[in-house]
């Protein structure tokens, strides 16, 4: 990626109601809403994050397999069904990534980047084996640690601390991120976490397998939810994949400190991806 062309993008939050949840939408570009928008002014390509829609109520929508549907109904209900998309997911993002791959083949994902990804054996990993105990066993101890210990703090006490927090650990936060403290969000959290230990233990290979040509996986070298040994299995029964191991020692939270060098790469991977797109348009436009 050239670093010397710098463009600004800007960036903007929403929320919207999907599947009964008020959810959290950050737009980067000069585009509101796809739909309205001239299909002149639309953009190629629209890339699709899942981090760490007037849409049918799902269950148990803060549970793994709801969060998958979430997912689906955000794509389903708010993204024109011509868009090409991008998906990045990372940790458990990926899980969720070869979810959607596999409940709806009908949308056009042409590339799916798994960063860091926890797709198996997740309480077998050496912070799974810490997690488990806490998040299976032990999570109704933490909502009542949670809802006694927070719940009568302030709202301002809390957003103070968690700035205090922030900005201690050099973390830039230009969003919604200071609700962190909230006893419902620490009783999710640690609700979906749980589910996560319980749930994601076989690979998916017959997925994997189906699209695997428009995958790249992204396996870190000191990461602690998801060891090397489950690089070289995954490399072992897909020889062909393509499946890269860190050469720069990025942690598995990379997005606090090195979410530049990351996107970076992950704008050199798709540079050919974009060139075939824009061959594709100009190419309907001389015909049309």
């Amino acid at each position: 990626m050239d670093s010397s062309i710098k463009e600004e993008v800007p960036v903007h939050e929403e929320f919207i109601l999907c599947c009964g949840v008020e959810t959290q939408v950050l737009k980067c570009g000069p585009w509101t809403n796809l739909f309205n928008e001239q299909r002149a002014n639309r953009p190629k390509l629209l890339i699709f994050i899942i981090t760490d829609s007037n849409a049918q109520e799902i269950k148990d929508i803060y549970g793994l397999q709801g969060q998958v549907e979430h997912k689906l109904a955000f794509l389903r209900t708010h993204v024109p069904k011509e868009m090409k998309l991008v998906v990045i997911g990372h940790s458990i993002g990926c899980y969720i990534s070869l979810e959607i791959l596999k409940l709806a083949p009908e949308l056009p994902i042409i590339r799916c980047f798994l960063l860091f990804p926890t797709i198996e054996r997740l309480s077998e990993t050496p912070n799974g084996r810490i997690a488990t105990p806490l998040l299976c066993w032990l999570r109704y101890a933490l909502y009542v640690f949670g809802y006694l210990l927070l719940k009568p703090w302030p709202e301002k006490i809390r957003s103070l601390i968690t700035r205090i927090g922030l900005q201690m650990m050099n973390v830039q936060y230009e969003f919604s991120v200071l609700n962190i403290l909230e006893p419902f969000c620490i009783a999710n959290a640690v609700y979906l976490g749980g589910q996560e230990m319980m749930k994601v233990v076989e690979r998916d290979n017959e997925t994997i397998r189906a699209h695997l040509s428009k995958l790249t996986f992204y396996y870190g070298t000191m990461d602690a939810w998801c060891p090397t040994k489950y690089y070289e299995d995954i490399k072992k029964d897909f020889p062909e994949g393509d499946i890269r191991l860190c050469e720069k020692k990025l942690p598995h939270g990379f997005i606090i400190h090195f979410y530049g060098e990351m996107a970076g790469m992950i704008a050199d991977w798709l540079k050919d991806d974009l060139s075939k797109i824009e061959a594709l348009t100009h190419g309907s436009a001389t015909d049309s």
